[in-house]
């Protein structure tokens, strides 16, 4: 028997999506990190190519699945429910993401950052130097911020085209609801 979609479901849901995409983004995060620590450039640069193709692709699989499993596992799904789940995994998974990336930066040894630091600056002034000094204090910070609000733009587009999708199949494939076929006269 299914269940009924309401607030509360569709929040339970996102909660279960958001640490699924979170879990993705961590792990993808995590290897890249530690791809990063073997030193070889090339490495580097394969694996994040790769697991950027990963990340990228896998949550859009991601979605598109957990949004079907929505409309099967409750009752009168419509596309305005599976577009709120979808940015409330956005928003959920964004705030995973974001703290494993704040959290990642304020770990890193200080001769790490006085290298990027340096690797970053040298083509500038001394005065943009010191403003970029300022800045690298709040950089967890702006990690945090800057990496929570593209997640959930990210999410929050994807969501917008998944669910139009999974509609649109729906109508293609003769399942129109009852509300939206039209008067037979």
């Amino acid at each position: 028997m299914k269940g009924t979609i309401d607030n509360t479901s569709i929040w339970n849901e996102a909660a279960k999506a958001g640490a699924a995409f979170g879990g993705v983004s961590i792990g993808c995060l995590l290897l890249k990190e530690l791809s990063a620590a073997s030193g070889s450039s090339f490495l580097v640069t394969a694996a994040a190519i790769i697991l950027w193709a990963v990340e990228f692709f896998g949550c859009i699989l991601l979605m598109k699945n957990l949004m079907l499993r929505l409309t099967e596992k409750y009752e009168g799904v419509k596309m305005e429910h599976t577009y709120k789940f979808g940015r409330r995994a956005a928003l959920l998974s964004g705030l995973l993401l974001a703290s494993a990336q704040a959290l990642i930066i304020l770990n890193l040894p200080q001769e790490d950052m006085n290298t990027l630091f340096s690797e970053v600056t040298a083509s500038l002034s001394s005065a943009q130097r010191a403003q970029v000094e300022g800045m690298t204090a709040h950089l967890p910070i702006y990690t945090f911020i800057f990496g929570w609000l593209y997640c959930y733009l990210y999410g929050s587009i994807l969501a917008r085209i998944m669910s139009r999708y999974i509609f649109m199949q729906n109508l293609f494939q003769g399942n129109i609801p009852d509300e939206d076929k039209p008067d037979e006269q």
